[in-house]
Protein backbone atom coordinates (compact mmCIF):
# COMPACT_ATOMS: atom_id res chain seq x y z
CA UNK A 1 0.00 0.00 0.00
CA UNK A 2 1.26 3.45 -0.92
CA UNK A 3 1.04 5.84 2.09
CA UNK A 4 2.06 9.01 0.27
CA UNK A 5 -1.37 9.84 -1.26
CA UNK A 6 -3.06 9.17 2.10
CA UNK A 7 -0.58 11.37 3.98
CA UNK A 8 -0.95 14.10 1.36
CA UNK A 9 -4.73 14.00 1.70
CA UNK A 10 -4.54 14.10 5.52
CA UNK A 11 -2.02 16.96 5.44
CA UNK A 12 -4.25 18.91 3.04
CA UNK A 13 -7.29 18.31 5.21
CA UNK A 14 -5.39 19.42 8.33
CA UNK A 15 -4.18 22.58 6.59
CA UNK A 16 -7.75 23.32 5.45
CA UNK A 17 -9.16 22.81 8.93
CA UNK A 18 -6.48 24.98 10.55
CA UNK A 19 -6.95 27.73 7.95
CA UNK A 20 -10.73 27.68 8.50
CA UNK A 21 -10.28 27.86 12.29
CA UNK A 22 -7.87 30.80 11.98
CA UNK A 23 -10.23 32.60 9.61
CA UNK A 24 -13.19 32.00 11.96
CA UNK A 25 -11.19 33.20 14.96
CA UNK A 26 -10.17 36.38 13.14
CA UNK A 27 -13.78 37.01 12.10
CA UNK A 28 -14.97 36.51 15.70
CA UNK A 29 -12.32 38.92 16.96
CA UNK A 30 -13.40 41.56 14.42
CA UNK A 31 -17.06 41.04 15.37
CA UNK A 32 -16.22 41.30 19.08
CA UNK A 33 -14.24 44.49 18.51
CA UNK A 34 -17.08 45.99 16.45
CA UNK A 35 -19.63 45.06 19.13
CA UNK A 36 -17.44 46.55 21.88
CA UNK A 37 -17.11 49.77 19.88
CA UNK A 38 -20.88 49.90 19.31
CA UNK A 39 -21.49 49.37 23.03
CA UNK A 40 -19.05 52.15 24.01
CA UNK A 41 -20.70 54.50 21.49
CA UNK A 42 -24.10 53.73 23.02
CA UNK A 43 -22.82 54.31 26.55
CA UNK A 44 -21.00 57.52 25.62
CA UNK A 45 -24.10 58.84 23.85
CA UNK A 46 -26.30 57.98 26.83
CA UNK A 47 -23.92 59.74 29.21
CA UNK A 48 -23.34 62.89 27.16
CA UNK A 49 -27.09 63.20 26.54
CA UNK A 50 -27.80 62.86 30.26
CA UNK A 51 -25.15 65.51 30.99
CA UNK A 52 -26.68 67.95 28.50
CA UNK A 53 -30.29 67.39 29.59
CA UNK A 54 -29.45 67.56 33.29
CA UNK A 55 -27.58 70.83 32.81
CA UNK A 56 -30.51 72.38 30.97
CA UNK A 57 -32.95 71.11 33.60
CA UNK A 58 -30.89 72.42 36.54
CA UNK A 59 -30.59 75.87 34.97
CA UNK A 60 -34.31 76.00 34.16
CA UNK A 61 -35.25 74.97 37.69
CA UNK A 62 -32.85 77.49 39.21
CA UNK A 63 -34.38 80.31 37.13
CA UNK A 64 -37.95 79.31 38.00
CA UNK A 65 -39.85 80.75 40.95
CA UNK A 66 -40.53 78.21 43.71
CA UNK A 67 -42.98 78.36 46.59
CA UNK A 68 -40.11 78.04 49.07
CA UNK A 69 -36.43 77.27 49.35
CA UNK A 70 -37.42 73.74 50.36
CA UNK A 71 -39.47 73.31 47.20
CA UNK A 72 -36.53 74.57 45.13
CA UNK A 73 -34.17 72.13 46.87
CA UNK A 74 -36.57 69.25 46.35
CA UNK A 75 -37.05 70.07 42.65
CA UNK A 76 -33.31 70.37 41.99
CA UNK A 77 -32.36 67.17 43.79
CA UNK A 78 -35.24 65.26 42.24
CA UNK A 79 -34.16 66.44 38.79
CA UNK A 80 -30.66 65.15 39.48
CA UNK A 81 -31.97 61.77 40.67
CA UNK A 82 -34.41 61.37 37.78
CA UNK A 83 -32.04 62.55 35.04
CA UNK A 84 -30.60 59.10 34.40
CA UNK A 85 -27.06 60.38 34.90
CA UNK A 86 -26.41 57.98 37.79
CA UNK A 87 -27.34 54.95 35.66
CA UNK A 88 -25.30 56.29 32.75
CA UNK A 89 -22.37 56.91 35.10
CA UNK A 90 -22.51 53.34 36.39
CA UNK A 91 -22.46 52.03 32.83
CA UNK A 92 -19.37 54.18 32.19
CA UNK A 93 -17.68 52.72 35.29
CA UNK A 94 -18.36 49.20 34.00
CA UNK A 95 -17.41 49.57 30.33
CA UNK A 96 -15.32 52.65 29.57
CA UNK A 97 -11.52 52.82 29.74
CA UNK A 98 -10.07 54.39 32.89
CA UNK A 99 -9.26 57.85 31.42
CA UNK A 100 -12.84 58.22 30.19
CA UNK A 101 -14.27 57.04 33.51
CA UNK A 102 -12.15 59.64 35.30
CA UNK A 103 -13.21 62.39 32.86
CA UNK A 104 -16.91 61.46 33.04
CA UNK A 105 -16.74 61.36 36.83
CA UNK A 106 -15.29 64.87 36.78
CA UNK A 107 -18.26 66.08 34.70
CA UNK A 108 -20.66 64.32 37.09
CA UNK A 109 -19.14 66.09 40.09
CA UNK A 110 -19.23 69.45 38.28
CA UNK A 111 -22.97 68.98 37.75
CA UNK A 112 -23.35 67.95 41.38
CA UNK A 113 -21.61 71.21 42.46
CA UNK A 114 -23.88 73.22 40.14
CA UNK A 115 -26.95 71.56 41.63
CA UNK A 116 -25.78 72.09 45.21
CA UNK A 117 -24.89 75.69 44.39
CA UNK A 118 -28.45 76.32 43.24
CA UNK A 119 -29.75 74.53 46.34
CA UNK A 120 -27.63 76.91 48.43
CA UNK A 121 -29.14 79.90 46.62
CA UNK A 122 -26.44 80.73 44.06
CA UNK A 123 -28.03 82.95 41.40
CA UNK A 124 -28.01 81.91 37.75
CA UNK A 125 -25.26 83.79 35.85
CA UNK A 126 -23.61 85.02 39.05
CA UNK A 127 -19.80 84.87 38.99
CA UNK A 128 -19.88 81.73 41.17
CA UNK A 129 -22.45 80.06 38.88
CA UNK A 130 -20.52 81.01 35.75
CA UNK A 131 -17.30 79.59 37.23
CA UNK A 132 -19.05 76.28 37.93
CA UNK A 133 -20.48 76.12 34.42
CA UNK A 134 -17.10 76.95 32.94
CA UNK A 135 -15.52 74.09 34.94
CA UNK A 136 -18.27 71.77 33.68
CA UNK A 137 -17.69 72.93 30.11
CA UNK A 138 -13.95 72.28 30.29
CA UNK A 139 -14.47 68.88 31.93
CA UNK A 140 -17.08 67.92 29.30
CA UNK A 141 -14.82 69.03 26.45
CA UNK A 142 -11.99 66.86 27.83
CA UNK A 143 -14.37 63.92 28.25
CA UNK A 144 -15.69 64.23 24.69
CA UNK A 145 -12.15 64.48 23.31
CA UNK A 146 -11.21 61.24 25.08
CA UNK A 147 -14.40 59.54 23.90
CA UNK A 148 -13.74 60.56 20.30
CA UNK A 149 -10.19 59.24 20.54
CA UNK A 150 -11.49 55.94 21.92
CA UNK A 151 -14.02 55.69 19.08
CA UNK A 152 -11.32 56.57 16.52
CA UNK A 153 -13.31 59.44 15.04
CA UNK A 154 -10.68 62.16 15.43
CA UNK A 155 -10.73 65.52 17.18
CA UNK A 156 -13.11 68.41 16.64
CA UNK A 157 -11.86 71.88 15.82
CA UNK A 158 -14.45 73.65 17.98
CA UNK A 159 -16.04 73.37 21.41
CA UNK A 160 -19.48 71.90 21.90
CA UNK A 161 -20.50 75.00 23.87
CA UNK A 162 -18.77 78.38 23.77
CA UNK A 163 -16.80 79.52 26.79
CA UNK A 164 -18.46 81.93 29.17
CA UNK A 165 -16.87 85.33 29.38
CA UNK A 166 -17.77 88.80 30.63
CA UNK A 167 -19.23 89.94 27.30
CA UNK A 168 -21.12 86.80 26.34
CA UNK A 169 -23.52 84.97 28.66
CA UNK A 170 -23.96 81.57 27.09
CA UNK A 171 -26.30 78.83 28.17
CA UNK A 172 -24.65 75.59 29.25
Amino acid sequence: MDWLPLLSTLAGAAIGIVATLIADRNRWKREDAAEALRLRLEIYTQYTTAVKLLGETLRALAEREHASDGARTLALREAFRESGISVASERMWLIAPQPIVKASNSVYHCLRRICEGYVDGVAVNSPEDRARWEARGKAAARMRRLMREDLNVGPLSERHSPLLDDDHHSAP
